[in-house]
């Protein structure tokens, strides 16, 4: 029989898919036909992503304590259902207050069925092959591209709205059931190798392995603050490329279809990085990897800012999915390795606060910078030197204990 920890890693992954390929990535396709719809301009369309980053940030810390408290399948379960509420909600938006609105209800709802949750469910069933874990786990990510090219054909075909009530409704039928495939780990010292099942234990504090530190002396512990900062520069930038690549992408005389082949792209060239990364970081140090993962962005960043050659675009595929599809499960590797599981859900949850408090700031800044110069391209310039200073501080990290 199949070791149970996989059953939680494919469930995780189609949980990911769904949400990264509709309200992460696929955002980008809602936003000009919103924008035209309601005359906006796209700051007050991209506060929505601050908006959702501010609920994210708040709530990633609390989910982080939750699932370490009471587990994952009550939280996966019940976040499925809010997000269809919220996908709901929003295709019944008649003004901005209610636009913003929807978002902070999906935002809550993605916060307890995605990263912080899903990362440390799969982290309580491995530990000697965590990286690849969550490697595939993470793939699910980026497979939501997958689903960008439907969704925009949904939006031309149907309309947004009608698009948003389909999406609510798909997210109860598929979400709620993969939620219940989640359980905890009732044997952590356990062999990854292991097939028979058990059942699950009561749920309760998770026991800390035999040396690792505590919670509070890791909340001291430079490197932990190291990932932080760096993961704070890293969302900041991610978030307002992920959502304002069309928009740009249409800015230089891309047609709309191409460029939301373009978007797609972007998360399922990212299984690369995710998974490539992940296997890189049970070899190498963790820290090393994260530092060429943030080169990678780096280099797709600069190919970015001359798209309209052709050529350039493809090196930005080559380059910037695979560097942010990386770091998305490195993050959580580092933190495994240095400050091992007892209290990884709520290191975690604070690491994804941070990084959520940086997605709060990009798009909004990359907004208000089309709507006063009408160009992006010297954003993306400035967006490279703070990935510059990420790497500078990812490589203070050190090897743990």
């Amino acid at each position: 029989m199949i070791y149970y920890g996989w059953w939680i890693v494919f469930a995780g992954f189609f949980i990911a898919l769904y949400i990264s390929g509709t309200l992460f990535f696929g955002f980008t396709a809602f936003f000009e036909p919103i924008v035209s719809e309601f005359g906006w301009s796209y700051t007050e369309v991209s506060l929505v992503v601050a908006l959702r980053g501010l609920e994210m940030g708040i709530f990633a810390p609390l989910a982080g304590y939750l699932v370490d408290r009471y587990g994952s399948r009550k939280l996966v379960t019940a976040g499925a259902a809010i997000v269809g509420a919220g996908f709901v909600l929003l295709s019944l938006t008649r003004s901005l207050t209610m636009f913003y609105g929807a978002f902070l209800l999906l935002a809550f709802g993605a916060g307890g069925c995605t990263s912080v949750v899903l990362m440390t469910s799969v982290a309580k069933w491995f530990k000697r092959r965590i990286g690849k874990a969550m490697g595939i786990m993470a793939c699910g990510y980026g497979a939501g591209g997958l689903l960008i090219p439907p969704v925009v054909w949904s939006i031309d075909s149907m309309g947004w709205r009608t698009t948003l009530m389909l999406l609510g409704f798909l997210m109860w039928v598929m979400g709620i059931p993969l939620g219940l495939v989640l359980k905890e780990n009732p044997n952590p010292e356990a062999d990854e190798f292991q097939t028979e099942p058990r059942e699950s234990p009561s749920f309760g504090p998770w026991p800390q392995e035999k040396g690792e530190p505590s919670f509070r002396s890791s909340l001291g512990d430079r490197s932990f603050w190291a990932i932080n900062i760096a993961e704070f520069f890293r969302m900041l930038v991610l978030t307002a490329v992920v959502t304002h690549l069309m928009p740009y992408l249409s800015s230089v005389g891309m047609a709309r279809k191409e460029a939301g082949m373009v978007a797609a792209a972007l998360p399922l060239v990212s299984i690369a990085g995710r998974f490539g990364f992940g296997w890189l970081a049970d070899i190498y140090p963790k820290h090393k990897v994260m530092m060429g993962a943030y080169g990678f962005m780096v280099c797709g960043l600069l190919a970015l800012t001359g798209v309209e050659e052709g050529w350039p675009l493809l090196v930005f595929l080559a380059f910037f999915p695979p560097g942010f599809g990386g770091t998305m499960i490195l993050r959580g590797a580092m933190l495994r390795e240095h400050f091992g599981v007892g209290s990884f859900g709520k290191l975690l949850g604070i690491t994804m606060g941070m990084a959520s408090m940086g997605g709060m700031i990009g798009p909004p800044v990359a907004g208000w910078v089309y709507d006063n110069w009408g160009v992006y391209k010297p954003l993306w310039f400035v967006f490279c030197g703070l990935m510059g200073m990420a790497i500078l501080i990812i490589s203070t990290a050190r090897s743990p204990r």
